[in-house]
């Protein structure tokens, strides 16, 4: 088959894709550090040279991972909080099982862990995840909580104070399942924590009634 047929060229481009997903893979089970060009490049099917025609240091790949195998699922994320005109609670709900969702079908908290684990010898990686997911993740739970604080349906407080305070939980049980569950910890039933943890800030966030003299 030549070079400039329609199947060769369609096999070029999906190149990128496969290569960061292989980098994804290599990366969740090897860490930054220990990860080589050369098992990326294998593990896509190409030679090391070939991968440096799409990406030049492993910085690079890394970036590309971020933007295009976990960020994607920031998009829905940031649309769900932004879109949607239902009540707090339902926006609550809808978060969280969008988040449950993501947590079971990705590996997105073994990058997690990676960008913890080696921030300190690499902070281009916290700069990426920080810049790419984190900032926007909390400034749009932060936006929609103002909103919600605006109709009343939310306590008043510092919004994205209440983000962190609703994130935080749920950063803590993936990491546990990726750090210590493999090392012999009782596993956590995230799904579990995710839906009781929701509750216990429906709860708190909830408005009191003014009790009149």
């Amino acid at each position: 088959m030549q070079a400039g047929s329609p199947k060769w060229r369609r096999r070029a481009e999906a190149r990128p894709g496969e290569i960061i997903q292989a980098a994804f893979d290599v990366f969740a089970e090897k860490g930054f550090a220990a990860a080589k060009l050369d098992e990326i490049a294998a593990k896509a099917g190409i030679s090391k040279g070939a991968l440096y025609l799409y990406f030049e240091t492993k910085e690079d790949l890394f970036r590309a991972v971020v933007r295009e195998a976990v960020a994607p699922n920031l998009d829905v994320v940031e649309f769900t909080l932004e879109a949607a005109s239902v009540p707090f609670p339902d926006l609550l709900r809808m978060l969280f099982a969008r988040l449950a969702l993501i947590i079971e079908t990705s590996r997105l908290g073994a990058v997690a862990k990676l960008v913890i684990g080696e921030s300190r010898n690499f902070p281009e990686l916290a700069r990426v995840w920080h810049d790419e997911v984190v900032s926007r993740a909390l400034a749009a739970l932060t936006k929609a909580l103002a909103r919600a604080q605006s109709r009343g349906e939310v306590r008043i407080g510092d919004p994205r104070l209440q983000a962190f305070s609703i994130m935080g939980p749920i950063l803590l049980g993936v990491l546990w399942q990726e750090t210590f569950t493999p090392i012999g910890a009782p596993p956590l039933d995230l799904r579990g924590l995710i839906v009781q943890h929701r509750e216990t800030v429906l709860e708190g966030l909830t408005p009191q009634p003014v009790m009149l003299p």
